[in-house]
């Protein structure tokens, strides 16, 4: 059978988006308790700040593992010639590039005349230039640089992988070996890299457990999908040990930064990178469980409602952190804390409301790409979008 009938018959997966959905929560969650976190320490409700802060932070790695698998999905079984390459990175450039330097103009420009009215037009020039190529011009932007570097990789892994099947199996034992290699190397001096959580190296494990699955999904669907019609002894018996591990290094991540943060005590950074990454790696296969149940259990007006949200999850993604900063100008100019609690609330729903509006209407432009990637367009009736909001 030829590598084109057998991509042909790969199903397309709508509960990707429920994915995205849930992912995007995970962000704007810890993005509108990060001042919280600071703010609100002697709070009697800080352990709940903190627990949305940290419990929540597998958006970003679970955004990468699902990018990655979208992309080895999509392509593994077709032929690796010019023109699919030449394909691949058209629509990398259109769809991310442009985006990424639009918002990254965006928010420079924001900060340049709040902060840095009086800097001359050369350093002006030049500090734009540094953070356009390092992921800096705004805090969030670190994600499209990092899933960049990735995409850099992408052809050259496809290709490997294509060549040397059998690697495939050793995916995510390379991916770990790579990602906690870097992350030693860098805190024992081996290696002196500023700012590494805006490199792809610190997220290698997300992209190659994305890679193992995107390839063998077909086959090892039912160790994967939670289904009464999958279940066997063993399967469940994972399916809990997944949930398990999930839960249980999840609320020790969460313990440790309520520790550390009180100043309670602190412990080797390497925990908390250990805790983060188990927390994160499970959760992001957790998360792709919960889609399929979702909308394993019929079209309801929930499944709906996650299913837009999750195909304008990029554009949400750029531009939410613009409501935030424009919320915190105005914090509650009074000591009553249950205003302080409902203020926080409101950074949240702003942010997914007003993100979701701006990038929805968007969508009904044709050149909205430019500023907000491959959009789904709107349709009549309650179907899902089409197409997810990264392109493969």
């Amino acid at each position: 059978m030829s590598q084109t009938m057998t991509a042909e018959k790969r199903e397309r997966l709508p509960e990707l988006n429920l994915v995205r959905c849930i992912a995007i929560l995970g962000v704007l969650s810890v993005h509108s308790t990060s001042f919280a976190t600071v703010n609100m320490v002697d709070s009697g409700m800080y352990w709940l700040y903190n627990f949305f802060n940290i419990f929540m932070k597998f958006g970003t790695p679970t955004f990468i593992f699902l990018s990655s698998f979208v992309l080895f999905y999509n392509y593994y079984t077709r032929p690796l010639d010019k023109k699919l390459v030449l394909g691949f990175y058209k629509k990398r450039l259109l769809y991310i590039l442009i985006p990424y330097f639009m918002f990254s103009l965006f928010y420079f420009l924001i900060l340049h005349v709040v902060h840095y009215p009086d800097r001359s037009l050369i350093d002006t020039i030049v500090s734009f230039t540094t953070k356009l190529f390092t992921g800096k011009a705004y805090t969030h932007l670190y994600f499209v640089f990092i899933n960049m570097q990735f995409y850099i990789m992408f052809p050259l892994v496809l290709a490997l992988f294509k060549k040397v099947p059998s690697l495939v199996k050793w995916a995510v034992p390379i991916g770990l070996a790579i990602q906690w290699g870097f992350i030693v190397m860098n805190k024992y001096g081996v290696i002196s890299v500023e700012n590494k959580g805006s490199w792809s190296l610190s997220y290698f494990a997300y992209f190659m457990l994305g890679a193992c699955l995107g390839v063998y999904f077909p086959k090892i669907k039912e160790w994967i999908v939670i289904r009464r019609s999958y279940a066997t002894p063993g399967k469940v018996t994972a399916w809990a040990l997944l949930w398990i591990v999930w839960i249980c290094a999840g609320l020790a991540h969460v313990y440790i930064w309520y520790l550390n943060r009180k100043g309670i005590a602190v412990y080797d950074s390497l925990w908390y990178e250990f805790l983060w990454n188990l927390h994160t790696f499970s959760a992001a296969l957790v998360l792709f469980q919960i889609a399929f149940l979702l909308y394993g259990n019929g079209k309801s007006a929930l499944v709906r409602t996650m299913t837009k949200i999750g195909g304008l999850s990029f554009g949400i993604y750029l531009i939410h952190p613009f409501f935030l900063l424009v919320y915190r100008e105005f914090p509650p100019q009074t000591g009553i804390s249950i205003l302080h609690h409902l203020w926080y609330v409101g950074g949240f729903l702003l942010a997914l409301i007003g993100s979701y509006i701006v990038v929805g209407l968007a969508s009904h432009f044709s050149k909205s790409w430019i500023l907000f990637g491959n959009l789904p367009k709107p349709q009549r009736g309650a179907g899902e979008p089409k197409k997810p909001n990264l392109p493969a």
